[in-house]
């Protein structure tokens, strides 16, 4: 279930309520992701304090390892990660885009190869959708193709259609009504495929809609005039779900336009790289500058590592390689986006959140536009 608790009198941005069977996420939210069911580096006790009530597992990783029937025996996915909050699985259709040499599409299903063994495997809509309840989540996304970027009109005809048939046989293969079901938007940057996926997708009756295809190698501008055009055609009733789309001031953009949830591997990666987000903008701590800085990351954090280390501690760990490093940035990249959630829904509540982004474009305290090819390439799967 769905409610809108608040709006903003500027922007399509709302402040809502998801009910799932492991308790109530306030949105917008974002997700960590958990690929093999965890979150990189860190224990869900400390997931939990940064702020995060949903998380996100992956379909086709714990499919190949350790398997959906081995986690089902020993209790289901949450009990099995120790998790007690919800859990959002995708279904596998963005790693058969990011592993597409491994991968052949047909109408049935996506036949691939294994990325551990080599053992071919067919993952079917209706093996997608057993794979996800075996598992228990909480929240299962259909099985959709991902189309790459660029790709003509007519691919992305095909995809869309594609995706629509398996969206109607996840449907029709489910078996309970537990776990929500979430239909995806596809159609490229062509927006009159968008309206078309829009509009047929929101009818089959899904309880929550997911906007798929971008951050796939386009353009930010396009990426973010896509996005404009198809969250407004999206039903008001149910919630939205951008997929993969994760920089702060990207998020803050995209609740303008009225998306509700939120999902990217970049605070915990870009940690393992030494690239911290902190209220001042981006920190290098591989920088030698931080050599002798007895600051925090962030004066403004109240995270563990910013309220226990300095700058210069934690360049030292990153400069000889200790593990402990990994966790406490992940802990300070990840405690920095629940605060950034929590300000957003507070400002959602306030009716001040058109101030807010006045606020982020005028202080310059977003995530800069571009990035260098290091860390862009850092964000790839």
């Amino acid at each position: 279930m769905f409610e809108v608790l608040a709006r903003d009198a500027r922007t399509r941005a709302r402040r809502g309520r998801l009910t799932t069977a492991h308790g109530p996420v306030d949105t917008p939210a974002f997700m960590p992701v958990g690929t093999h069911g965890a979150v990189r580096a860190l224990a869900p006790e400390e997931v939990k304090a940064c702020g995060t009530r949903m998380v996100l597992a992956n379909t086709y990783h714990l499919y190949l390892r350790p398997g959906h029937d081995l986690i089902a025996s020993l209790g289901g996915l949450h009990a099995f990660m120790g998790w007690d909050g919800p859990i959002l699985t995708d279904s596998g259709g963005y790693q058969v885009f990011s592993l597409s040499p491994l991968a052949r599409v047909t109408p049935d299903g996506a036949e691939f190869r294994s990325h551990l063994d080599g053992s071919t495997h067919l993952l079917r809509p209706e093996s997608a959708i057993a794979i996800q309840e075996a598992l228990g989540s909480d929240v299962m996304m259909v099985l959709d193709e991902c189309p790459p970027f660029p790709c003509d009109l007519d691919a992305a005809r095909a995809s869309m259609e594609l995706t629509l048939g398996w969206a109607e046989r996840c449907l029709a293969a489910r078996t309970g009504t537990r776990a929500a079901l979430f239909g995806i938007v596809q159609g490229g940057v062509h927006h009159r495929l968008r309206a078309e996926s829009a509009a047929r997708t929101a009818q089959l009756g899904f309880d929550g809609l997911a906007i798929g295809g971008l951050s796939v190698g386009e353009p930010r501008e396009i990426r973010r005039e896509v996005l404009a055009f198809t969250a407004p055609l999206l039903p008001e009733d149910r919630p939205v779900y951008l997929m993969g789309v994760g920089l702060p001031d990207e998020i803050v953009e995209a609740v303008g336009m009225g998306v509700d949830l939120f999902d990217c591997v970049l605070p915990t990666r870009m940690a393992r790289n030494g690239t911290l987000f902190t209220s001042q903008g981006r920190l290098n701590i591989r920088r030698a500058e931080y050599r002798d800085d007895e600051r925090p990351l962030d004066e403004a954090c109240d995270c563990y590592t910013c309220r226990s280390f300095s700058r210069a501690y934690l360049r030292h760990l990153f400069v000889a390689r200790e593990l402990l490093v990994y966790r406490l940035l992940s802990l300070h990249n990840l405690r920095h986006y629940g605060r950034l959630m929590a300000n957003v829904r507070a400002a959602i509540d306030r009716g001040e959140f058109g101030v807010m982004v006045d606020q982020i474009r005028a202080t310059g305290t977003a995530i800069e536009e571009t990035f260098s090819r290091a860390e862009e390439s850092a964000l790839k799967p």
